[in-house]
């Protein structure tokens, strides 16, 4: 009988045997950076602490007072007067009242600034994100990014919220309660401590390793989510091939390594309290036996004070004092274990943040312009459909290059990891209005010519000119604003269909978005939804067809209007019916503009200026389809179906 391995045990090992990482002063550092605007709350909670530590050990010490002074007299009285008990009782009740109040203040105070650090952090980590290269995105999962999102911010949240002014309230607490001992009883002081030393050490061992069961679970936690998000992401294919059983083990293995270390974790940290419990409730019973004795026998009791006799007051109050010591030992002991794990999560973060940018040193600008008469081009602000390229020169004058879509790249090699070239000597000319299509095999490289347009890498060599201007020059913003891409991917976002065109062009009116949809043949299908244009799209548009999604992503390109389109097998997810109904609409979109497109189907690019082969990054044939053909070469083959490129 064949047993299923065990591996929870395995993946427990391997997640532990990554180091317990300890306090990191410099992440601290950074983090109260972030908390510089609430200085003013942060010195309110640090006041406050300070009240409730000193009305807890005040309390402590009130207990000897309340016995010795008020409580014994009336004992031993005849005819007891109860006023100065009355007001005693008052009194304490107010001390009490202080550390509630001071408590409760210091708790909401730290919610608020908790919350406020967060804000700020995610804001920065967002803004960050939009920052860096896409070279990030695709060497990082998106599961590890919204880890840093999600559980690493989480930890965070709580270790503000609730262990750094729980760790520090403890730290005076224990200043505040030690000195008020050794006020009552240097001996029993030490008595005391001597027992928490040795506790302590058996403590050490239970919080390092839920320490690093801790570490397992955050890091556990991060690949079950992870590992979740890619089954949602690919569900259709999971129902497709009937992969739900293994899915499903897959996600119980997972969830069962999680679900152990949560276990050693939890339990082992909801252990600690119990035995200090205990430990404090066996150090009453010592105390209490060895200050009844040293009271009952008249024994010397040395406290700061000098030489006294341990009365019945004394002994209660530092009762209530030592178990007042040993709680925040523990405490602090799970408060630093937590604060170092969140600490771990906060350098993630921060790591992230610290990520180097995309490089833009570009300084050429697209502007707005009007051609004078004179054949000069003028900026204006308002849009005139006439862009132009804005040269900033050495000595404070500027120059315009008027906006043609004229794109070139001259000897071009290229290649994702050093050593390791994708594109090889690539040399093509588009001019204004010209058709350019690549077909080719999967990683030919097609789509990686497109990605450099845009700037999304940077070449190895060669040069890449834009209207006679190296790309290099240019901001990338404005670069990109100038071309239209419509991808194969379709990645559409919660809001209304009418939003999600209009996120081509912010500033385009309801008008010019539904003359886009009608350009790109998606009017009729959109005024048949719910709501028409209104109708709000979410989980990517997942209520509508692919074909439909892929008609949006059209729309959208269309109504930003750029000289440049990039059309990245933009009608392969859309039924031959309705490819013919786009190819017009394409028709009358790529019309007077330069124009990129990538094509399994080589029925959409028989029209094409020129076609370009591709094969292993180099191009091994170029021309018209009539001339191609003529040749009988690869693109004979292929186009005739007798031959495919590998």
């Amino acid at each position: 009988m064949n047993k299923r391995k065990d591996t929870t045990k395995d993946s427990t090992m391997d997640a532990m045997k990554k180091p317990m990482p300890r306090m990191d002063f410099k992440t601290l550092k950074r983090l109260f950076s972030y908390m510089k605007p609430y200085k003013s709350t942060l010195l309110t909670v640090l006041v406050c602490i300070i009240l409730s530590a000193g009305a807890g050990a005040a309390s402590a010490m009130f207990l000897q007072v309340l016995i010795d002074s008020y409580i014994e007299p009336l004992v031993m009285s005849q005819n007891p007067v109860f006023t100065g008990l009355l007001k005693a009782l008052c009194m304490i009740g107010g001390i009490y009242l202080i550390g509630v109040v001071t408590t409760f203040i210091y708790t909401r105070s730290m919610v608020t600034v908790a919350q406020g650090t967060l804000k700020s952090i995610r804001d920065e980590m967002f803004e960050k994100m939009q920052s860096l290269p896409i070279s990030y995105f695709d060497t990082h999962t998106h599961g590890e990014i919204m880890s840093l999102y999600t559980n690493d911010s989480d930890t965070l949240r709580q270790m503000i919220a609730q262990a750094m002014a729980h760790l520090v309230s403890s730290a005076f607490t224990l200043v505040a309660v030690f000195f008020c001992m050794l006020y009552e009883s240097v001996g029993l002081t030490l008595l005391v401590c001597l027992v928490v030393f040795v506790v302590m050490k058996f403590v050490k061992v239970f919080v390092s390793r839920i320490g690093r069961y801790s570490m397992a679970q955050q890091t556990l936690l991060a690949t079950l989510n992870g590992y979740v998000e890619e089954m949602v992401n690919g569900q259709k294919v999971v129902k497709v091939f009937c992969h739900e059983k293994e899915n499903y083990e897959g996600l119980e293995k997972r969830n069962r390594d999680w679900a152990y270390n949560a276990y050693r974790t939890n339990g082992m940290a909801n252990s600690i309290m119990p035995m200090m419990n205990s430990v404090r409730y066996i150090t009453c019973v010592f105390i209490a036996v060895v200050g009844g004795y040293m009271a009952v026998a008249g024994t010397p009791n040395l406290g700061l004070t000098g030489m006294n006799t341990l009365s019945l007051g004394m002994i209660a109050s530092f009762l209530t004092l030592s178990g007042n010591f040993i709680n925040p030992i523990s405490q602090m002991s799970n408060q630093f274990n937590s604060i170092v794990v969140a600490l771990a999560g906060a350098s993630r973060i921060f790591a992230f943040m610290d990520e180097k940018p995309e490089d833009d040193d570009g300084y050429v600008t697209l502007v707005n312009a009007r051609e004078n008469e004179d054949g000069t081009l003028e900026e204006v602000p308002q849009r005139t459909g006439i862009w132009a390229w804005k040269h900033p020169h050495g000595d404070g004058s500027l120059s315009y290059t008027k906006l043609e879509g004229r794109i070139v790249f001259d000897h071009v090699d290229f290649s994702y990891i050093p050593g390791k070239e994708v594109l090889h000597d690539i040399t093509l000319y588009a001019n204004p209005g010209q058709k350019i299509a690549f077909v080719g095999a999967t990683g030919a490289g097609k789509t990686t010519i497109t990605n450099l347009i845009n700037r999304f890498y940077d070449i190895a060599d060669g040069k890449i000119r834009y209207d006679g201007i190296n790309i290099n020059k240019m901001r990338k913003a404005d670069l990109r604003r100038s071309l239209g891409i419509v991808l194969q991917d379709v990645n559409l976002f919660t809001g209304t269909v009418m939003e999600n065109i209009r996120y081509g062009n912010p500033n385009a009116t309801d008008e010019q978005c539904i003359a886009a949809a009608k350009l790109a043949n998606a009017h009729n299908f959109i005024t048949m939804l719910p709501q028409g244009y209104d109708t709000v799209l979410k989980g990517d548009g997942s209520g509508l067809s692919q074909g439909q999604r892929q008609l949006l992503s059209i729309a959208r390109a269309a109504v930003s209007n750029p000289p440049v389109m990039i059309l990245d097998e933009a009608t392969s997810s859309i039924d031959t019916r309705t490819e013919a109904l786009v190819q017009s609409g394409m028709d009358h979109l790529m019309d007077g503009r330069t124009v990129f497109v990538i094509a399994h189907r080589l029925s959409t690019v028989q029209n094409s200026d020129v076609i370009m082969v591709l094969d292993h990054g180099r191009i091994i044939e170029r021309g018209s389809h009539d001339e191609l053909i003529a040749q009988g070469g690869v693109y004979h083959d292929l186009y005739m179906g007798s031959f495919e490129l590998e």
